[in-house]
Parts: structure tokens; C-alpha cells; sequence
């Protein structure tokens, strides 16, 4: 059985995206998506998105990591959805989507630039090593210099499944000060198992964190991932964050056709 498929990447943070929206909608497996997204054996990508019908949105984004295994919020997923929403004419250029956290509104730009909202965050919990804050995606955020000569994969990996985390895990950052309300990221995403040139959550996590220690006294944050520049902007409330937005770049990659029976 054929079906189309389509490739998007978010600053270098790449999904398979699929139309759907049918009834009934078509069901994968963990290990078909598994092996789709699997480097040089499948097509390659660090998730997998199925767009779906909402009753309360002007559609539902479900969210795969690498592994195959539904998972929680995708920031970068969640800008590239909507650019894919709009080639698909779901959308104009302002949306509303449901996701497994709740509720997002969007905005798609000139040249696939992406603006999108973000839940809530109620409070950013501060530790003698790190902070550690829900973005819809549980994240470990650290501060250090010197971040592009660290082992990422060995270092994220042993806070990834360490306590208190364990085999849920967290995605775990690793944050440098460049400049004023600029900042280094690399990260390590749990469900990839390995570093991602972007992580849209993980951006968020940081910008938040940076604020709450007091590395930068801007509202709007620039995050440099290895893939590209994302934008954060928010407004503290209470010891927690408001009106979060992140904003970065998508890019139509491709579109494909599959024998999923294969």
C-alpha cells in the first residue's frame, strides 16, 4: 500500500510528516517508524509527525521520537507541522493545533519562518548543578563553557538515564553565555539517543533558565543551536513564564512515496 509522505526540517531538527487526516487514520507500528526514521538504513530523521483531525483545533499534531514511541511536545516538530498544515491547505497563515500537552497557537511568516506558542511553565527548579523545567518536554539545562568541545553523547546519555530520571528520562542541554541575550546550545534528545542539531523545547528550557539565574535580563532570547538561530520570547509571572513563543525557520525537504506493507 503507497502513501505519501513528506520530509521538514526546524534548524536542522528533521521530521517525517504525514496527511492523516482520513477516517479511518492509518496506524503505524513503533518498528515501521522506528526504521523510517532510522540514518542510512531509512530515510533519517530525528521524528516522525502524524497530522490528524481535531475537534477543538484546526488539526492535532501526534508526535514520534526516532524510536518509534508516541512522545510529549515537540517545539521544532510543532513549527515544521505547521508549515505542513499549510501546504496541505488545512491552514492559512495563523492556526490553532492540538498536541499531547494542550493547545498552541501559530503563525507561518515569509520564507517558513514559524512563530509558536508555548504552554505555561509555572517554575524553573534551580539545583546546585543545574535547572531542571517542563516545557512540554522535560529538560536538564547546565550552564558551562567551553560546550563544543564536550562529549554530548556520553554526557547527555549518563544524565539521560541517571537519577532521578531513569529510564523516563530528560533531555538534557548544554548552555554557554555568548553575549548579552545570546546563547550556545547542544543537546541531547532522549527517544533520538543521541545529540540534535535543534531542539525547540530544549531552546525554550534554556532561555528560561538563563532568565531565572540571572544571565540575561531580556525577555527575548537567542538560542544559536548547530543548525540554526531560534528565537524565545516570554513574560515571568509569578515565579513562572507567560506568552512563550518560539520562532525559527522551517524548510520543506522533500515528498516521498512509501510501500508502508514493506
Amino acid at each position: 500500500m503507497e502513501r505519501q509522505f513528506y520530509k521538514y526540517h526546524g534548524a536542522g531538527n528533521d521530521f517525517i510528516l504525514f496527511d492523516n487526516c482520513q477516517k479511518p487514520p492509518q496506524s503505524f507500528s513503533q518498528a515501521q517508524i522506528a526504521s523510517w526514521c532510522r540514518r542510512r538504513f531509512g530515510i533519517g530523521a530525528d521524528g516522525f509527525i502524524s497530522i490528524e483531525k481535531s475537534q477543538t483545533a484546526d488539526f492535532y499534531m501526534r508526535y514520534y521520537n526516532a524510536d518509534g514511541n508516541v512522545s510529549t511536545m515537540c517545539g521544532n516538530g510543532g513549527r515544521c507541522a505547521v508549515a505542513f498544515a499549510h501546504r496541505l491547505g488545512l491552514i492559512d497563515t495563523d492556526c490553532t493545533f492540538e498536541a499531547a500537552d494542550g493547545l498552541h497557537q501559530a503563525s507561518l511568516g515569509a520564507e517558513g519562518l514559524v512563530k509558536l506558542g508555548m504552554k505555561d511553565v509555572k517554575s524553573v527548579t534551580q539545583t546546585s548543578t543545574h535547572c531542571f523545567v517542563d516545557t512540554g518536554s522535560p529538560h536538564h539545562v547546565l550552564f558551562q563553557k567551553n560546550i563544543n568541545s564536550l562529549d554530548v553523547a556520553l554526557l547527555g546519555r549518563e544524565i539521560r538515564y541517571g537519577a532521578p530520571y531513569f529510564e523516563t528520562g530528560a533531555n538534557v542541554n548544554f548552555v554557554e553565555h555568548e553575549d548579552g541575550n545570546r546563547f550556545l546550545i547542544r543537546t541531547y534528545e532522549r527517544g533520538v539517543e543521541a545529540e540534535t542539531l535543534a531542539c525547540g523545547t530544549g531552546a525554550v528550557a534554556a532561555a528560561l533558565s538563563a532568565y531565572t539565574l540571572g544571565h540575561t535580563n531580556s525577555m527575548t532570547v537567542e538560542i544559536d543551536t548547530k543548525g540554526g538561530r531560534l528565537t524565545v520570547s516570554f513574560e515571568p509571572q509569578n515565579g513562572g513564564f507567560e506568552n512563550i513563543t518560539l520562532k525559527g525557520p522551517t524548510t520543506f525537504v522533500c515528498q516521498m512515496t512509501l510501500n508502508i506493507n514493506e
